[in-house]
C-alpha cells in the first residue's frame, strides 16, 4: 500500500518553508515527516514533490498549530516545541540520539559538535554528529542551528550561514568581531542534558 503525503507551506522572513505530513492511523493527529528550509530561488513546492511524489497540498488543524509555532518562533517568540509529532523513525539510531540531544539545547545557548559527541559517549565522532545534524529533517523544531564548530565559528546549516547566524542572534546569542560565537553562550561542561 502506498503512503499518502500532504504538505503545507508558510512564508517567513527567510523565504517559503514547507512541512510534509502524513496521517497516522494509530494516533489522532498527523505526523510530520519533514520540514523544508528555503533554498534560494528554488520553489519549495517543487522540492517537496521531488522528495515526496504525489504529495497533496492540504491543511490540517494540528499541522496548522505546528506551523503557527514555527511562525511565532521565526518572529522571535520563545516557543516550546515537542518531538511527539515528529516521525523520528525515519532516522537511524545514531541520528536519533544526536537529534534528541540537540533538541535539549536551550534557547540562547550553543554546543560544539565535539562536545555533543562527548555527551553521546563518542568523543571522536564530531564529524558524524555534524553529518547527523546536516541531515536533520526537522529544522526549527530540532534546533540544529545551535551546534557550532569547536573554534566557535558557525560550521554549516541547510538554510545557509546567514540564516543560522540570524536565528542565533534572534535567540540572544552574540558574536565577537571575528564572527565567532561568544564563549558565554556555550553550554557549560557540567550542564546536564540527557543523551
Amino acid at each position: 500500500m502506498t503512503e499518502t503525503f500532504f504538505y503545507q507551506r508558510l512564508m517567513s522572513i527567510f523565504g517559503e518553508i514547507g512541512l510534509v505530513w502524513t496521517p497516522e492511523k494509530e494516533r489522532a493527529s498527523p505526523v510530520v515527516r519533514r520540514i523544508f528550509l528555503p533554498a534560494g530561488q528554488e520553489k519549495i513546492e517543487a522540492r517537496i514533490r521531488e522528495a515526496f511524489p504525489g504529495a497533496v497540498d492540504r491543511a490540517h488543524a494540528a499541522v496548522g498549530r505546528i506551523i503557527d509555532r514555527i511562525e511565532r518562533y521565526l518572529k522571535g517568540d520563545a516557543v516550546e516545541f515537542s518531538l511527539d509529532y515528529l516521525d523520528l523513525g525515519i532516522c537511524g539510531a545514531f541520528q536519533q540520539r544526536v537529534l534528541r540531544l540537540e533538541f535539549q539545547i536551550p534557547r540562547g545557548r550553543v554546543s560544539a559538535y565535539g562536545a555533543l559527541a562527548d555527551r553521546l559517549g563518542h568523543p571522536r565522532a564530531a564529524r558524524a554528529v555534524g553529518t547527523a545534524l546536516a541531515r536533520n529533517p526537522f529544522p526549527f523544531v530540532i534546533p540544529c542551528h545551535r551546534a557550532v564548530r569547536g573554534d566557535r565559528t558557525l560550521g554549516g546549516f541547510g538554510g545557509g550561514l546567514k540564516m543560522k547566524r540570524a536565528l542565533l542572534e534572534m535567540e540572544g546569542v552574540r558574536f565577537d568581531p571575528r564572527g565567532r560565537v561568544q564563549e558565554s553562550h556555550f553550554l557549560p561542561k557540567k550542564m546536564s542534558i540527557l543523551s
